[in-house]
């Protein structure tokens, strides 16, 4: 990604207010997620969903492109009590962290040449969360615009080296068309 990039995520996360609550998506898999061991959180931001679980017992590590969002989330990390570790890496251009990890997450970010990366970093059995908004949520919403949107049924296809434990797709409760999923790298 160009340095132009960083710079507006940079200002993005400069306006943006500190966001403090998780996901509900993956507040929802909490029984189903580990709480032990090590997570690997990508695009993560602020560091809302990487805070949550490090307070549940998980060694987070949090990799954004933003300086300043990663800033923001090693200090809110910091007041809570927490410790994150933190990367700064342009996810189109440089190699995941290494692993393994036995949870990684990825929320609102695409960019496909991952999923064949994911398998390289997680544990036999390692379970990964995955959202983000289809085709369909432009029907109700111009932005993300269609280049960050996954085709309406695509995810499925994305997974091939996954077990996929739950899946859906279609209008979630905030109002967005979203395919999610919770599945498990193949045991090999």
């Amino acid at each position: 990604m160009p340095q132009d990039d960083r710079q507006r995520w940079n200002d993005r996360y400069q306006r943006a207010p500190e966001q403090r609550e998780p996901s509900d998506f993956l507040r929802s898999l909490a029984d189903r997620l580990p709480t032990t061991g090590r997570a690997l959180d990508l695009a993560g931001g602020q560091g809302q969903d990487a805070r949550w679980l490090a307070k549940r017992g998980l060694d987070v590590t949090l990799v954004d492109l933003s300086d300043v969002a990663l800033e923001q989330a090693g200090a809110l990390a910091r007041a809570e009590g927490w410790s994150l570790q933190l990367a700064r890496l342009d996810l189109e251009v440089e190699p995941l962290p290494p692993g393994p990890f036995d949870l990684v997450v990825c929320l609102n970010y695409l960019w496909r040449p991952l999923f064949a990366a994911l398998p390289r970093v997680l544990t036999p059995g390692g379970l990964f969360v995955f959202a983000q908004p289809t085709r369909s949520n432009l029907q109700r919403h111009p932005h993300p615009s269609a280049r960050f949107l996954l085709e309406d049924g695509e995810l499925p296809t994305l997974l091939q080296e996954f077990e996929t434990l739950s899946s859906t797709e279609g209008w979630t409760d905030a109002g967005r068309h979203e395919a999610r999923v919770l599945a498990r790298r193949h045991r090999q």
